[in-house]
């Protein structure tokens, strides 16, 4: 890439640019900078802004008031994970741009990625790194039962719902009864099913990571077959009683995604520009600082950063392998391939028998083009209030948005075997002033957040 020379003087640089533009048109414009192009600045337009989130067609409670009070609730409260000490808050910080401040999160173990934001997360349509839930209900019941994260279980889950008034009445108020319980031999209080790819099997049966094999965890060193104590639990029990308790889990989910549908933050200094560019009005042009609209120019000219982070989200919302170097996580782990197949098995997915609307569900999954798809591909992020939740990448490989910069300039580190099928970046040789405006442009994401009631445990007395 060529060196860019860009002079942006900031307000007396706007000029009138199409005579025919009408500013209430999304795609007409009132005023062009100096420096942007009719093509740059319609890319500019198509960022901006954020629409309302669709609603989720699998989840008949994902706009619902009370269902989104009743998961603040849950996403609070320790008690759905293993030992009470982890609930959904405690990587998905509020404070930190409702993401985590580690490079590899911290639950009930240690993890094995980065856990990202949650704002703005209802706009997604895969979830996790490796988009291995195509929900973010059935995203939510993979957590809590994860045994590096809350290692919970759905019995465990349920019984805590049947055993907490002020959960149960508000669990029943939406969903209706919840199945009696109090007979633990029927209902023992911890039990889910087990994958065979699950960390709490060791090649010897014990908990730990499972064998390089990746195959028979279930065969315990010995020779002898082993079942972990939730699996044998959750095999005692009857079909319709299984089904129960899903209901229960999957509602639990519902709810927790109707919550995190509230976590929205838009209004950024760039939103407040763009609707200058159509409107003409010089105070919102004024928002984005001579630095940011620079760097913006970079971002939709030569750099291409539009390319992956395209949209009102800033990001295509599909998987590509940036050639990152390794970060605090396992140096194998192959990203989107093995996501694909854990989505299409999930009994949670959106053609599973807990999704409000099979037809929507097997939309996302019927064609999956799973041989497009190599090792090492993951979600692209969305750029929107990036600066508020440093590290960045799925093994917080950089600790500021200026590494980030810095890598995709010169690529340095960046990973050479195995070769990827895809090339998505290419080093841009930016120099330092062009790195500066890039970091102002991506500051300048940073949205209004959302409602303090919606940010801090739910307190009726307040929040009602």
């Amino acid at each position: 890439m060529r060196s860019i020379a860009l002079a942006l003087p900031v307000m007396a640089g706007l000029i009138v640019a199409c005579q025919n533009a009408d500013p209430k048109d999304p795609e007409g414009f009132a005023v062009l900078p100096e420096g942007f192009d009719d093509v740059e600045i319609g890319r500019v337009l198509h960022l901006s802004p954020l629409p309302a989130h669709a609603t989720d067609p699998t989840n008949r409670w994902s706009d619902d008031e009370g269902a989104a009070r009743f998961g603040q609730l849950l996403f609070f409260d320790e008690r759905l994970s293993k030992g009470e000490q982890h609930s959904c808050a405690t990587c998905h910080l509020p404070d930190h741009g409702f993401a985590d401040a580690h490079t590899v999160s911290e639950g009930v173990a240690r993890l094995e990625r980065h856990v990202p934001t949650l704002l703005n997360i209802a706009h997604h349509r895969w979830f996790f790194w490796d988009g291995r839930a195509d929900s973010l209900w059935s995203q939510a019941c993979a957590v809590i039962e994860a045994p590096l994260e809350m290692a919970g279980t759905r019995l465990g889950t349920a019984h805590l719902i049947a055993s907490d008034d002020r959960l149960r009445e508000r669990y029943e108020a939406m969903f209706g009864p919840l199945p009696s319980l109090q007979d633990t031999e029927r209902f023992p209080l911890v039990g889910r099913p087990v994958p065979k790819d699950d960390p709490a099997y060791g090649d010897d049966g014990s908990h730990g990571k499972p064998g390089a094999s990746g195959q028979e965890h279930h065969t315990h060193a010995a020779g002898n077959t082993f079942f972990h104590p939730h699996e044998r639990n959750w095999n005692a029990m009857t079909d319709a009683d299984r089904a129960a308790v899903n209901d229960v889990f999957a509602n639990v989910g519902k709810a927790l995604a109707a919550y995190q549908h509230r976590l929205v933050a838009i209004d950024s200094p760039f939103d407040r520009f763009v609707r200058g560019l159509r409107s003409g009005d010089a105070e919102d042009l004024a928002a984005l600082s001579p630095s940011a609209q620079r760097g913006l120019h970079l971002f939709v000219g030569e750099a291409n950063c539009f390319l992956c982070h395209s949209g009102p989200l800033l990001s295509d919302r599909e998987f590509h392998d940036l050639r990152l170097p390794p970060g605090d996580g396992p140096v194998d782990d192959l990203g989107r391939q093995r996501g694909l197949e854990k989505v299409v098995a999930d009994p949670f997915n959106g053609r599973g028998a807990w999704s409000d609307d099979v037809v929507a569900g097997s939309e996302m999954l019927d064609y999956l083009p799973q041989h497009h798809h190599a090792n090492f591909e993951f979600k692209t992020p969305s750029l929107r209030n990036v600066a508020l939740s440093p590290p960045y990448m799925h093994q917080g490989q950089f600790a500021t948005l200026r590494d980030v910069v810095d890598f995709y300039s010169e690529l340095e580190g960046a990973r050479t075997s195995p070769p990827s099928v895809e090339t998505v970046v290419v080093p841009l040789r930016l120099d330092e002033e062009q790195k500066q405006d890039l970091v102002a442009f991506l500051e300048s994401l940073t949205g209004t957040l959302p409602a303090k009631t919606w940010r801090t445990p739910f307190q009726a007395e307040s929040n009602e």
